[in-house]
């Protein structure tokens, strides 16, 4: 069995029957092949020389391979440069919203004016602070002096606690919201007239309106009609050229009979009605005149400038104060009910309330984060309602000097501003094309009305009952008036609603009369006192 060998495939033979395979020959060696020369680098960033594969190679053997590194072109270089710019933007934007920056106003102020930045800039909102203070941050971060100087800063307020602490005098907390200043004299006997004016007022608008709707043969539903369908028969009954510059304002005297008119040369107009004739003209101010208006119960009227000053004239020209204290133009004016006060509206972002028989600045009112544009007053005479380019209107009672309540809902600048006769409509146009109707009872928008095409320089009620409204650029358009051939940018209506002038940019006066069958409306013989 010793002699017996196993098969391949695992059986077992005898030695004797097996043949024994023939031995293959021994393989020679390839033959050695010579080098092949490897071509030289490509130049200008091809992929066969390009940095990635070089990197990591081995030596060149001989210095000949030294010319064929890489030669940047100067057009690489710039898009090399710039690459590396926007990448650096990049990472500066990601470090800046990963940065903490305070979310609160104050304390964005507060960070600010630790930094030592400005605390607000011109025209500067929340969010642009806030921006604007985000910035500032990573770029001291960078610059690696923001933990410096936030550090030497914090020692000075522990070190003025301290001091504080150990009974030093003199120094002053930060300011709360709301802060209240110490009036005159002469504030407090206006505010005491005021509510004496408006308590008889109000009381004589709800009384009226109590008999209404008691009176069984008042329909206010068919005098709400029959006035708007006279309304629908205004027409363009005169026009006039009323200056070589753009008109900018006009008023209509209390009786109608007068119409005042301002324009950019400065000058303001007194016209006769209903032909419109010059009576007179006022000269005065040094830069454009903003508006015009005339005063509810005395024969005198006020006009509002560019050259930030209010004048009070008489009907015949001749001036009779003027009104200093504002920083920059003035825009609209009012009176009010009483005809003892006038409202300015400012681009300085207050209004002031000024006595017209001492020339005496009242009230000095801000509010507003950005520019004022226009003032108004409420029938009674409580309440005042101002507007400006931060798209919001704000009404302001005036017996306590507080700020009532914000309208919010414009999304651009508010230019008009009027309260409704009822005493509880108050209309706001702007430069988003709407004008909205509020109600002061509900503290909310009612009505939007999407009338334009451009922007609503004015807006107006009819003075006797609010039963219609006119916007200068109707609830549902009862009329259009279309004669100006430019931008219109005033408008008044007569006592009795009959008549509507309008001035605009093409430099015209335009007078729209009513020429419906009934052509009187009724006028109440027991208005408010």
């Amino acid at each position: 069995m010793e002699d017996d060998l196993q098969a391949g495939d695992g059986t077992l033979a005898p030695a004797s029957s097996i043949t024994a395979p023939p031995i293959a020959p021994i393989p020679l060696p390839p033959p050695m092949l010579a080098a092949i020369p490897r071509p030289p680098a490509a130049r200008h960033g091809s992929v066969d020389g390009s940095e990635s594969d070089r990197e990591g190679s081995a030596p060149p053997h001989s210095s000949a391979a030294a010319p064929d590194e890489y030669e940047v072109s100067e057009e690489s270089r710039i898009v090399r440069e710039r690459q590396e710019k926007v990448r650096q933007e990049l990472l500066l934007k990601r470090k800046a919203y990963a940065m903490a920056v305070p979310t609160k106003p104050e304390a964005v102020r507060a960070r600010l004016r630790r930094l030592g930045e400005p605390v607000t800039l011109f025209g500067e909102r929340d969010m642009e602070r806030r921006d604007r203070l985000r910035a500032i941050m990573v770029r001291l971060d960078a610059e690696g002096e923001l933990e410096r100087l936030l550090k030497a800063h914090d020692d000075e307020e522990q070190a003025a606690a301290a001091a504080a602490s150990e009974g030093v005098e003199g120094e002053e907390g930060p300011i709360k919201y709301p802060f209240f200043t110490v009036g005159s004299k002469e504030l407090l006997d206006a505010r005491v007239d005021i509510a004496k004016y408006s308590l008889a007022r109000a009381g004589a608008r709800l009384e009226r309106a109590r008999r209404r709707r008691e009176d069984p043969d008042e329909d206010p539903d068919a005098e709400s009609e029959m006035v708007l369908q006279q309304a629908g028969g205004f027409s363009l009954d005169c026009s006039e050229l009323g200056d070589d510059r753009p008109l900018t304002g006009c008023s209509f005297s209390n009786d109608g009979s007068l119409l005042a008119t301002s324009s950019w040369s400065g000058i303001t107009k007194i016209w006769s009605m209903p032909h419109v004739r010059k009576v007179s003209t006022l000269k005065g101010h040094t830069d454009r005149a903003t508006d015009v208006v005339f005063s509810p119960v005395d024969n005198c009227l006020a006009t509002a400038s560019a050259d930030r000053t209010a004048k009070l004239w008489s009907t015949d020209g001749s001036l009779l104060r003027s009104f200093d204290g504002h920083t920059d133009r003035l825009c609209r004016i009012a009176f009010h009910p009483s005809g003892k006060y006038l409202a300015t509206a400012s681009f300085d972002k207050s209004w002031r309330l000024w006595d017209i028989n001492t020339g005496v600045e009242l009230l000095y009112q801000e509010g507003h984060s950005r520019r004022l544009y226009g003032i108004c007053f409420h029938p009674d005479g409580s309440l005042a309602a101002s507007c400006g380019l931060d798209a919001l209107a704000r009404v302001w009672d005036l017996r306590t000097g507080r700020s009532i309540f914000a309208l919010q809902g414009h999304v651009k600048e508010v230019l008009g501003i009027c309260f409704s006769p009822n005493g509880y409509h108050l209309a706001t146009a702007g430069e988003d094309n709407t004008c909205r109707i509020w109600d002061l009872r509900k503290k909310k928008c009612i009505y939007v009305i999407p009338a334009h095409a451009c922007i609503i320089s004015q807006v107006k009620f009819e003075p006797q009952e609010g039963y219609f409204l006119a916007t200068a650029s109707d609830f549902k358009p009862v009329k259009t008036l279309i004669g100006h051939e430019g931008r219109v940018t005033d408008l008044d209506i007569t006592g009795d609603g009959q008549t509507i002038a309008t001035v605009g940019h093409d430099k015209t006066i335009k007078i729209w009369a009513c020429k419906s069958e009934n052509s009187a409306m009724d006028v109440d013989d027991d208005p408010p006192s």
